[in-house]
């Protein structure tokens, strides 16, 4: 079984994140990924744009430490020894598609968890939260409860979890999916506004062709399980975005373009995907 390596080429610039050859399959069934490579850059927004099933939060899983592949190099930043040590190291964070808030603790304390796993005091790591409540649309909820706010409140206060745990890669699988229409469309230009304060380099998951426009400087498609390339999209759209430049006639083109990847377009059928 291959390792999980860090190191890079000396004097070649270091990539946020960088994929060599990687393979996984599940015991007993067939490949999920077979010799995929890509590179996300320093302070990129990247979005990964598929059909349900085909393997997109297993890479996730395995570019945060929690599976190990068959084959291939994962290099997260400039150390470490493995992906799951950088998880340990506080290298990524990692925002699944549930909010998975802590039902008995409060939106400062959900909050802060992450920075009192990395051993700030409580009272330090509320400070912290504290500070960042007003600018992520927080400011007045720090008492409440998981129970008390709005799905676009909970996933909110998850994302800042996931920012203060520490990083510059975070990777963010399908948080908003679960929402209504309207608070989804909502959250996609919160985010947007948050990176452009942070800059902070975000993968993101989804199957939504719109959100990836949206939200990415680049989209990578994948349209056939097992994954082996990643057709790559230049989102040439200017910053800062909003929901608008959906109505604009280059994100049209765009659009059509992936629809026509992923098996939408006219003539198109949609490719089959694994779990």
């Amino acid at each position: 079984m291959a390792g999980l390596s860090t190191t890079v080429e000396a004097g070649k610039q270091q990539a946020a994140l960088s994929v060599r050859g990687l393979s996984f399959s599940f015991p007993q069934e067939s490949p999920l990924f077979e010799a995929l490579s890509f590179d996300i850059k320093h302070g990129e927004f990247v979005s990964i744009l598929a059909a349900s099933g085909i393997g997109k939060t297993t890479l996730f899983r395995l570019l945060s430490g929690l599976l190990v592949p068959t084959a291939g190099t994962i290099a997260i930043g400039e150390a470490g020894n493995s992906a799951r040590d950088a998880t340990k190291l506080g290298k990524i964070g990692y925002m699944p598609q549930k909010d998975c808030l802590l039902s008995w603790r409060s939106v400062l304390d959900n909050a802060a968890i992450g920075l009192e796993l990395r051993g700030a005091s409580k009272r330090e790591a509320r400070r912290q939260v504290l500070e960042l409540l007003p600018g992520l649309g927080l400011e007045g909820t720090e008492s409440k409860y998981p129970h008390e706010l709005s799905g676009g409140m909970r996933q909110r206060v998850s994302f800042l979890r996931s920012l203060l745990g520490g990083g510059e890669l975070f990777l963010l699988d399908e948080p908003f999916s679960a929402l209504d229409a309207m608070t989804r469309i909502s959250m996609q230009e919160w985010l947007l506004q948050v990176w452009e304060q942070h800059r902070k380099t975000i993968l993101f998951i989804t199957h939504d062709v719109d959100e990836a426009l949206l939200l990415s400087d680049r989209v990578l498609v994948a349209a056939q399980s097992p994954i082996t390339t990643l057709r790559e999209l230049n989102v040439n759209l200017p910053r800062p975005r909003s929901y608008e430049a959906a109505l604009d006639e280059t994100f049209i083109g765009l659009k059509r373009q992936l629809l026509d990847w992923i098996g939408f377009g006219a003539g198109g059928s949609n490719g089959g995907g694994r779990s």
